[in-house]
């Protein structure tokens, strides 16, 4: 069976609430424990610092994520768990691809806009208060992504554009160096419920309207407690669209008693009762983790030892693979440097395809023999995207990949079709040599 790389970063700038365990904790966990993939979990905390200039908050929330991914019941023995800064091959990757990144494509990044955006709006220089690493945050994104091969990665709607600037920058730097770097898939849980604050608004600390998600029991309750209702009696008829406790209840509930909450909603329910059915609810799948949290918070020693476990696993991965992009970009011992014929030779030892785009503003992709000549050649593709997973494919399948592909594909003139196998096939045993 053949495992896919899933990959998740969580920024440390903040404590945990209920909405970062719904959203992304809870359905990771469940993910990882799936036979058919390989999880892949880190703390970014390199990208904390572009959020945050307090070093104290970073330290703290660093340690309250990774006891919150732990209690919450990651295994560290069956998933890579580690923190970005333990990785230095990450930023490492992260200067080879700015290298091959155009500024232009920078400019394009949400975050960077709004920014320019607000300071155009309040009359001031359009980079006022924009740091460097706010810019470049996608490049260090596209290299958390890109050095661990992963194959899929689960983000929100507002994190697409990164994905795909991430498999842009693969594009041009394997177009320039040769297929070293596997271009991820986005992938979106619309299943994956977005909780309401206390004030009934999106749950985010950007609202200060967040729940801790480990926070003391009786504190739970008051919280619930104090979330906004409407001002309909005890009696009266209750709605349960735009109810932020029924959507609270329900990211919890099974589907009955989802539905045993509707009926009394129905019937007039009174909100002290809802809250308290919602609080006893939350607890009941809280309070197991809690425990855990707090001994795993008692002692940060134990969570240091699992990350920087986890880090010498990561880079037991990462080390390798630099030292092969680092050999592809030219950055090689001096001791082994060749004649430029011979170089070339050893760098064309193997077919080779290349993506790029053309003035028309599709996507294509050709492929080449070990000497330069063009074998295959596709159509137009409205996105990298799929030009990439036609590749993907072809080198996973090899030449049985070619009928599937047929009508996507423009036929060179004077190319042997066995030609075209022979190439494939000379890929595919080497990506499995």
């Amino acid at each position: 069976m053949r495992t896919t790389r899933f990959l998740t970063g969580i920024t440390p700038s903040g404590t945990p609430h209920l909405g970062n365990y719904v959203g992304a904790i809870r359905p990771a966990v469940q993910s990882s424990q799936r036979a058919d993939v390989q999880s892949f979990y880190f703390l970014a905390d390199y990208h904390a610092l572009i959020k945050c200039a307090d070093p104290a908050r970073v330290q703290r929330s660093t340690l309250e994520i990774a006891a919150s991914w732990l209690a919450a019941g990651l295994d560290p023995d069956k998933v890579m768990l580690y923190r970005q800064s333990d990785v230095p091959e990450i930023p490492e990757l992260c200067w080879l691809l700015t290298c091959v990144t155009g500024k232009g494509l920078l400019n394009r990044a949400h975050a960077y806009k709004a920014s320019v955006d607000k300071n155009v709006a309040a009359g001031n220089d359009v980079d006022a208060d924009v740091t460097a690493g706010l810019f470049m945050y996608p490049v260090l994104m596209a290299a958390d992504i890109l050095m661990f091969k992963a194959d899929k990665v689960p983000v929100g709607r507002d994190q697409v554009q990164h994905l795909e600037m991430a498999r842009d920058i693969a594009s041009s730097f394997n177009h320039l160096y040769g297929e070293l770097l596997v271009l991820p898939e986005v992938v979106i849980d619309d299943n994956v419920a977005t909780l309401p604050g206390l004030d009934g608004r999106k749950m985010s600390k950007s609202y200060n309207n967040t729940i801790p998600l480990f926070t003391p029991r009786e504190q739970l309750r008051k919280l619930i407690n104090g979330i906004t209702t409407d001002s309909r009696a005890p009696g009266e008829a209750k709605d349960v669209e735009g109810s932020a406790l029924f959507q609270l209840f329900q990211a919890f509930a099974s589907v009955e008693e989802t539905a045993a909450l509707a009926a009394q909603y129905a019937q007039g329910i009174a909100w002290g009762e809802a809250k308290q059915l919602v609080f006893e609810r939350l607890d009941q799948e809280i309070a197991p983790m809690r425990a855990r949290y707090e001994s795993l918070m008692a002692d940060p020693a134990q969570i240091e030892r699992i990350l920087r476990a986890g880090g010498e696993r990561a880079r037991a991965l990462a080390t390798p693979f630099t030292q092969q992009l680092r050999e592809a970009v030219g950055l090689r011992s001096l001791a082994q440097a060749q004649a430029p014929q011979a170089a070339k030779a050893q760098k064309s030892a193997l077919p080779q395809f290349k993506q790029y785009r053309e003035a028309d503003g599709k996507f294509y992709f050709k492929l080449l023999s070990a000497t330069g000549q063009l074998l295959l050649q596709s159509t137009g593709f409205d996105a990298p995207k799929e030009a990439g997973q036609s590749i993907a494919r072809l080198q996973q399948q090899g030449a049985a990949a070619l009928a599937e592909l047929g009508a996507r594909l423009a036929p060179v003139e004077g190319v042997d079709p066995a030609e075209v196998t022979q190439a494939l096939d000379q890929l595919l045993a080497a990506a499995n040599a």
